[in-house]
């Protein structure tokens, strides 16, 4: 090809393709069927290294936004197959990327011979199945879909530019569940919905705050400006009745669809301006709520911000250096209010947990968009 390297695919294949193979060998000792080919070092830089191009053009101004999966048309259930394979390259990828824009259609791309091809187009993809996705100009998402038909897919790596984030997973799992959702009000559906609550809050792109407080509490009012412009009365409880009743539900189709909804729907007040606050038993309290700090408690001077990627370090910061006032409001929240948690999406895109850290006695800011996008 005669466009110049991408010097951030060559020195981040390896890595990924490491991850892969380890991630294969495990998934065949627990005997899974069905398990995606492992990309090679090659492929992985050759499929980086085209959708990078591809981000940063233009097909009649459009941005494109793309998926592309590494698996031969084979092992593809009910795709649609090109009669000839694409060129895979950047101009071929900007000009068909409108056609699979919508969440869940990924190109098919394989290897025949010493030629990389675009086959046509998956919906459905097995474990472990390499998915490269475009999200923005030169910013990729490297990840995989971890099994089931309802599961998310688990991100791997996050390329911006020269910038690398190879994810650790372990890491990952501890910053998306922090001490709070760790609660014995919480259980894996009640996880799940704050996940989803923390993709639609970052989704909507108006930046925002959710703040879940203990609903055995009252204390919490005391870091909050009365009134409270849109307080609910009686309490929205609709989500914490889903998560309820999930134990009976036996079609999981509907169930997951109508938490969407509701998730969505309070996701989408946390756009107006202040915090939404909702209890640890998933009821809406109200939204527009201005933080104060608690009186007589101090400023919040610094917080430990921590991000779940292989090499991380904990930095101490002080919260606008994160985001703004919206951070250091919620971070102040936090320091006033250590049974609570906070949410905070920025319009850019970033997005952090806030939450008390007992063993440090500071503040723990979680920045975890990499594991959202």
């Amino acid at each position: 090809m005669s466009r110049p390297a991408y010097p951030a695919a060559h020195a981040a294949a390896p890595r990924v393709h490491a991850y892969f193979a380890d991630r294969h060998q495990e998934g065949l000792r627990r005997g899974q069927q069905d398990l995606a080919p492992v990309p090679d070092i090659s492929a992985i830089e050759t499929l980086i290294s085209a959708a990078f191009w591809a981000s940063l053009r233009r097909e009649e101004g459009y941005i494109p936004k793309i998926s592309l999966a590494f698996l031969p048309a084979d092992q593809a259930v009910n795709p649609i197959t090109f009669e000839r394979p694409l060129p895979l390259n950047p101009v071929t990828l900007t000009r068909v990327a409108p056609a699979v824009e919508r969440s869940g259609i990924h190109l098919g791309v394989w290897r025949d011979t010493n030629e990389f091809g675009v086959w046509g187009t998956i919906h459905l993809i097995p474990t472990l199945c390499f998915v490269l996705e475009v999200v923005a100009p030169g910013l990729l998402v490297i990840k995989h879909h971890s099994g089931g038909k309802f599961s998310k897919f688990v991100n791997v790596a996050v390329l911006e530019g020269d910038q690398i984030k190879v994810l650790d997973e372990h890491a990952s799992n501890v910053l998306l569940l922090p001490r709070a959702l760790g609660s014995p009000t919480f259980n894996t559906h009640s996880v799940t919905a704050m996940l989803q609550l923390a993709v639609s809050m970052r989704a909507h792109g108006h930046g925002g705050s959710l703040l879940v407080v203990p609903a055995e509490s009252e204390s919490w009012r005391e870091s909050i400006i009365w009134p409270m412009p849109y307080t609910v009365s009686p309490p929205f409880s609709e989500l914490a009745n889903l998560i309820r009743e999930q134990a009976d539900i036996t079609d999981r189709q509907p169930w997951q669809e109508e938490l969407t909804r509701m998730v969505d729907t309070i996701a989408g007040l946390t756009a107006v301006d202040g915090a939404v606050v909702l209890t640890d038993q998933h009821e809406l309290l109200g939204f527009g709520a201005k933080i104060a700090r608690r009186r007589g408690w101090a400023p919040v001077e610094q917080v430990m911000m921590t991000e779940p990627i292989d090499g991380g370090v904990a930095d101490l910061v002080h919260p606008e250096q994160l985001g703004g006032t919206r951070h250091l409001s919620a971070a102040q929240f936090v320091q006033d209010q250590r049974d609570a948690f906070a949410l905070v999406a920025s319009q850019d895109g970033r997005f952090t947990i806030f939450e008390w850290s007992d063993s440090e006695k500071i503040v723990h800011a979680h920045r975890v968009d990499a594991l959202l996008l």
